[in-house]
């Protein structure tokens, strides 16, 4: 059986309260100790005293009166009597006809000789004064829980607060820090597909800002500045990143631009054709490569109008020209950019045919007062871990079995479908085979054209909107 966890908070609480109940028991009984040693050695000095007075009196024949003596008692307690038969004086605590003494015999003779005092008054002191001791044991403990649990609760704060600003790193947020108190909370905007954003890195431009140190010099205050200097060091390795990504996109375009016209001045033939494909093939990249550079940015805004969801990603599918099947169980009208939408689309099913295996299926559905669902599924060898746990990372295509490629199509697909505010998914499904699951908005049809202005049966399908 799972045991329940139990918060840092608590734990200090509870530890501190068990030792301060330890010392207190331990204070306690040293203290009844010393007390009672003292309280009832003066009651045994007054009975010794008592009992030399009662040996001389016996021992001379005079009269004891006065003094609470008795010669042979039935009530001595037996383990004194043992004692006195021996030889030996002594003193204990018994009874007398029901009430408690302090008993002090010795031998007279062929007799014992014993003296009591009354001991009731000491021993309900004692009582009280163990009640007295109980008590306080009771209100230090209390007073000392309550003041480590609101210790407690200010490092478990403060530990929390850290803990949530790593997970907004995680998450992508490089912008956050534990000392930057205007930041958003925990819990602020839905968290991002798994690998962050486009490129794992900021949502937006840098705030090139000192961030104020958290509160306090301690070891969590070391942790935080440490996660300060961390995601700090991290931000600035991205951007670097993203600018030398963008740079050299920019000045690869034009060149490229170039070779491409001149490549259609060489005489046709099967070298021509070769030096075009893959000339073509380098102008995809350096496009995918600025649109991913446009994404890192923050910048991208969409262009939202309604449209049928399922005519428009027929419309995508269709325009990728490879074979695919398309099942549409619903058309839902959904608010959404177009141009993005189809990007989206394009790169899942492209990224289906060249990594996954036949038949690549597009299912459009969208369950009544559900949210509206496009899923691109193939049946290949699937995802590999690596994405499923992280997401798609640019230049990374290291699953066995799925192809080669520059890594970019998912990527892009995963920013494109942020800047829309869609859900992207990557899963495998139990029987083999990739699946890609995208969850959009529903949107109220609008009245006029604009409501139909996706569901035009007289448009024909054309090219995928560029980049």
């Amino acid at each position: 059986m799972r045991r329940p966890a139990v918060s840092l908070r608590w734990k200090i609480a509870l530890t501190v309260t068990a030792v301060c109940c330890a010392v207190a028991a331990v204070l306690g009984v040293l203290v009844h100790n010393a007390v009672a040693r003292q309280t009832v050695g003066q009651v045994r000095k007054e009975a010794r005293a008592d009992l030399d007075t009662a040996l001389d009196l016996f021992e001379y024949g005079t009269s004891r009166e006065g003094i609470n003596s008795v010669l042979d008692p039935p009530d001595i307690p037996e383990p004194l009597r043992q004692l006195v038969r021996k030889g030996d004086r002594g003193s204990m605590v018994g009874t007398y006809r029901g009430q408690p003494v302090m008993w002090a015999a010795a031998p007279a003779g062929d007799h014992v000789m014993a003296v009591w005092t009354r001991y009731g008054t000491t021993q309900r002191s004692l009582e009280k004064f163990d009640t007295a001791i109980l008590g306080s044991a009771v209100l230090a403990a209390t007073a000392v829980a309550l003041a480590g649990l609101f210790l407690a609760q200010r490092i478990s704060r403060r530990l929390v607060a850290t803990a949530a600003v790593a997970r907004r790193i995680t998450a992508g947020d490089l912008d956050a820090r534990v000392g930057d108190a205007a930041g958003p909370g925990p819990g602020a905007g839905p968290g991002p597909v798994p690998g962050g954003g486009p490129a794992g890195g900021p949502r937006g431009p840098s705030r090139d800002r000192p961030s104020r140190g958290p509160a306090g010099h301690d070891e969590v205050a070391a942790v935080a500045a440490a996660l300060d200097s961390m995601a700090g060091s991290l931000q600035s390795r991205l951007q670097a990143e993203q600018r030398f990504t963008a740079d050299v996109a920019h000045e690869l375009r034009t060149p490229l631009t170039g070779i491409l016209a001149s490549a259609e001045l060489l005489p046709e033939g099967r070298p021509k054709e070769m030096i075009n494909d893959r000339l073509r093939a380098l102008h995809r990249l350096t496009e995918d490569l600025l649109e991913i550079s446009r994404l890192d940015s923050g910048t991208e805004h969409a262009d939202l109008a309604p449209y049928g969801l399922g005519t428009l990603v027929e419309r995508s599918v269709r325009a990728t020209g490879l074979d695919t099947e398309v099942r549409i169980a619903a058309d839902p009208v959904v608010e959404t950019d177009r141009r993005r939408l189809d990007r989206i689309v394009a790169n899942l099913v492209i990224n289906a045919h060249r990594h996954g295996g036949p038949p690549v299926v597009v299912t459009v559905d969208a369950p009544p007062g559900g949210t509206p669902t496009v899923e691109v599924r193939d049946h290949g060898p699937g995802y590999p871990d690596e994405l499923l746990h992280h997401g798609p990372q640019r230049f990374r295509t290291d699953a066995p079995g799925r192809g080669k490629g520059h890594g970019l199509g998912l990527t892009i697909a995963v920013g494109q479908a942020t800047v829309l505010g869609i859900g992207l998914r990557f899963t495998n499904a139990p029987d083999g085979g990739a699946r890609a699951l995208l969850r959009l908005p529903p949107s109220e049809p609008a009245p006029g054209p604009a409501a139909g202005h996706g569901t035009r049966p007289q448009d024909r399908p054309g090219p995928p909107a560029p980049p």
